[in-house]
């Protein structure tokens, strides 16, 4: 791993630097394939019967199928969030200010964080009810950014450095639970572990502590500059990068000693010691967790690289417009998840809470609810395909509009 890394570097201070002209259809494939992938997580939320009863790593209950439908989607925030941090530095490439970019970056994450609080809270739970306020991935997204925009103006090593001893070293911290903290309990909740942080009447759900993620995000920004190379030279880091920090998993994962707070363990069965092999932890996202997904997905990436879409295919009208459609499918998955309620029970007011999975619903859900799984991905299928029309509508206006408000949505 540290000599891909120092090739990383040599490269990118030695070769003639190449500016990059307009979007990299790459990075936008990728992030659309993991928008749908992300889809996938949040019907089997809404839908599955199983999720209403148990987690889908609790290696004591679950199968095969359900496992691993929840597992791929372990890719979608780690990608998400390192591909905010390399849009932010490509969009820094078109001759801008980094006091530009730095505003872009505030404005832009403010805009989120209180985009999770009205807009996505309104199509997770189709209530007004803030008695419960979960502050999960969107929050996470904004937050990071607000942080990103003071960070940009460190020197690109010195982030480089500070980001990887912050996803390297943060399992270290394990050892440190909130209630140590006392009053200061609530914010190692925003820092560093996920918990419920009751503030007057309300209770706060943390989901996304901001350590590791905002880690994430600056890794992208700075890694930003392999995409100034050539084509050739590109691939071939990415593809490298990503082949060590997956070897460094798997080697990692075997010593069972250090990133991950949860060691891997023999099972009944030699497929479901690969699951628990497998079964690292998100909240928050261990090293472990973020070796295991991104050394894939930059491996991806750089296979993505001479890969030429039409403008109108799903992967890159998605990844154009990640953000509009994460709120398109929110809506519509609530929406269908009703629409089945009332023909099935005659009633969906159980659904206007927020789904067990999502936190503690305010009144029970029928002891029937859910679907097998071949109906969640029916239904995955059914949202994405649903969701394309008005995505392609929207890309197609980013596109034809120069609009300030459309690059915040």
């Amino acid at each position: 791993m540290s000599a891909t890394a120092s090739s990383v570097r040599t490269a990118v201070l030695t070769e003639h630097p190449v500016r990059p002209q307009g979007r990299l259809q790459q990075i936008d494939i990728l992030r659309g394939a993991i928008m749908i992938i992300m889809a996938l997580d949040h019907v089997r939320d809404f839908f599955h019967s199983a999720a209403l009863s148990f987690a889908p790593e609790n290696l004591a209950r679950t199968t095969p199928a359900i496992f691993f439908t929840r597992w791929i989607t372990h890719f979608c925030a780690p990608v998400f969030m390192f591909t905010a941090g390399l849009g932010a530095f490509l969009w820094l490439q078109r001759g801008r200010s980094k006091g530009r970019l730095s505003r872009f970056l505030l404005t832009r994450g403010l805009w989120l964080i209180v985009l999770e609080l009205t807009i996505s809270r309104l199509g997770l739970y189709f209530n007004f009810d803030y008695s419960f306020i979960a502050l999960i991935v969107i929050w996470a997204l904004g937050c990071c950014m607000v942080l990103l925009a003071a960070l940009i103006y460190l020197p690109v090593r010195w982030l480089a450095l500070l980001s990887i001893a912050m996803i390297a070293g943060h399992n270290l911290l394990d050892r440190f639970p909130a209630a140590k903290f006392g009053s200061l309990a609530p914010l190692w909740n925003v820092i560093h572990q996920p918990g419920i942080v009751p503030v007057g009447k309300y209770l706060v759900l943390v989901g996304y502590p901001l350590l590791p993620w905002v880690a994430v995000m600056a890794g992208g920004y700075c890694f930003g500059q392999v995409f100034l190379l050539d084509p050739q030279r590109r691939q071939r880091l990415l593809i490298q990068t990503g082949i060590a920090l997956t070897a460094g998993f798997i080697l990692l994962r075997l010593v069972n000693v250090y990133g991950n707070p949860a060691p891997w363990s023999h099972q009944r069965s030699a497929l479901f010691t690969v699951m628990s092999f497998l079964n690292c932890t998100k909240y928050p996202p261990s090293l472990l967790f973020l070796l295991m997904t991104m050394g894939p997905a930059l491996i991806a990436l750089g296979c993505l690289e001479h890969v030429r879409l039409r403008d109108w295919n799903p992967l890159l009208v998605f990844g154009r417009v990640p953000l509009f459609y994460y709120l398109v499918h929110l809506y519509l998955i609530h929406t269908i998840a009703l629409a089945l309620a009332y023909l099935r029970y005659g009633n969906g007011s159980f659904l206007f809470n927020p789904v067990p999975t999502m936190g503690r619903p305010q009144q029970p859900f029928p002891s029937d609810y859910g679907y097998a799984l071949w109906a969640v991905y029916l239904l995955w299928f059914l949202v994405v395909a649903l969701s394309y029309p008005v995505c392609l509508w929207y890309a197609r206006l980013k596109q034809r509009r120069r609009d300030w408000w459309l690059s915040y949505l």
